[in-house]
This record gives C-alpha cells, structure tokens and sequence, in this order.
C-alpha cells in the first residue's frame, strides 16, 4: 500500500505471538484440526460450518471492535462471503506478519485485513480479484483555499514518511511535514496543525469522514489494490470469493461499504 508498504506499518502493531493466542482461540471454539471440515457450498472449510478469517485488529476503518463487536470494510466483505458459503463468520486476530507471510492461512481459510497485492505476497498465497484501488489522496481544511496539489505549495502539507504519499508530494515539489507513522499524522488532522494532508485515501478518508474542517480535494492514481487472500492453489474458494466481490460490485454494495467507511471521493 505504500513504499514501505502497508504491512511494514502494521507489522509492528503487535508480536508475532499474538498469531499463536489467535490460533490457539480457534482451536478452542472450533478445533482447527489439520483435516478439513466438510464442504460448505463446494469449498473445504476448516471449522465446520464456520468461514475462519484472519485479520489484524484493530486497524480503523478495516477491522476494529466497537461495543463489543468487530466491524469495517473487510468486515462487512467477510460477512457477505460467509452468507454465501451458508457459513458462520468466525474472526481471528492476527499479527499482520503472520498474514503477509502466508502463515495465518494454516489456521484461517482466509485473511482479510486490507492486503496490498504484491508480487512478493502472490509467491506464498493466492488473491481475489483487487476489491479496493487504494490511490492517493489529497485533504485539505476548508479554510486553506487548497483546490489542487499545485495550490497546496508553501502551506503546511503533511505525509507518512517512507510512503508512496512522501513520494508523490516532493515529486510536485511540495515540502511536507514528515510523520513517522499514519496514526500521527491523523492526530495532526485531528489538532488542525496542518493545512492538508497527502496519503492512501482508505485511512485519510475515514480520519475526516465526519469532519467538516477538512474536505477531499483530490486522488491521484498509485495502483496500489488490495485483495483477499487464501491458499494457493484453492480455487474453489478463490471463485467463490470473486463471487460475492462481483455480486457486491454488480448490485452497488461494495460501493455503498466504501461511502460508509470512507465517506464520498473527492471530485
């Protein structure tokens, strides 16, 4: 997701050993036995009657608990693939290392959790069909009069550093502050001691979703896209994931999850 990468910045949220906890809750509620359970619509499933998915929480807009409950963006996905195995959605909290490596999938029938993909990732796993383009995105308050990345010159810009966002604004030679991480840089929103802010829209969008100092000024195309991952060679659940994404796309509903999270595009 960004030059790091997304899971560069997400490795470091928690220790690997939080997979194993996961791992051994699973085994707990629903065996996790190395045999596959029986068939739910055709795809092999690890827990009987349950779709296991393994995702790294919280990361906001994503996947994160709020009264008692794991909601976002790939959880809403997830739920509607596990609606159309006829299966139980069942979520396991994951290192996202265990997940970019392809580990998690030993435990999980798959892993949701904002995955760019990358040819790296392909060698160990297999990917849906990209369900988000994260492209960049440009923020701005209302009161700084940014109307585009050239008007955005000589005010207070901040960026990820390290990041495809860094990147693109010195290569239009803005000077941006550099935060250490997405976190910091969305408390620079929060505080308003920036004029805008340059970065993946899916984290950007959903900091100032509700907030009406700052506006969506622009996106600029990165190809970063993400996409959910399973086994290779497990085809039969890769079809049937590209399924539901199809029916989700084809019917309006991913679009409205990504209104919901991430409130409308910028023009």
């Amino acid at each position: 997701m960004q030059l790091k990468s997304l899971a560069t910045a997400k490795m470091t949220a928690k220790a690997a050993a939080l997979f194993a906890v996961g791992a051994l809750t699973l085994t707990a509620c629903g065996g996790g036995s190395s045999t596959p359970a029986a068939s739910e619509g055709g795809v092999q499933l690890i827990n009987a009657g349950k779709l296991t998915v393994c995702s790294d929480v919280p990361y906001e807009p994503f996947e994160f608990q709020k009264d008692g409950e794991t909601v976002g963006f790939d959880v809403d996905i997830a739920k509607e693939v596990a609606k159309d195995l006829k299966a139980e959605l069942s979520i396991v909290d994951s290192s996202f290392e265990a997940i970019e490596t392809g580990t998690a999938l030993t435990q999980c029938d798959l892993s949701i959790s904002s995955i760019s993909i990358t040819d790296t990732r392909k060698a160990v796993m297999d990917f849906s069909t990209p369900y988000l383009d994260d492209d960049l995105t440009l923020l701005a308050t209302t009161a700084s009069g940014i109307k585009d990345i050239d008007s955005a010159k000589g005010k207070k810009v901040g960026v990820q550093q390290a990041t495809t966002g860094a990147k693109y604004a010195a290569d239009k030679g803005i000077d941006a502050q550099q935060f250490e991480d997405t976190g910091l840089l969305v408390q620079a929103i929060q505080a308003g001691t920036i004029d805008a802010a340059l970065g993946n829209q899916s984290v950007l969008a959903y900091a100032i979703k509700d907030n009406s100092a700052w506006k969506r000024v622009e996106n600029y195309a990165s190809g970063e896209k993400l996409g959910i991952a399973y086994k290779k060679g497990n085809t039969a659940m890769g079809d049937k994931v590209n399924a539901t994404l199809k029916r989700l796309t084809d019917d309006g509903s991913l679009k409205k999850f990504e209104t919901t999270w991430f409130g409308e595009t910028a023009k």
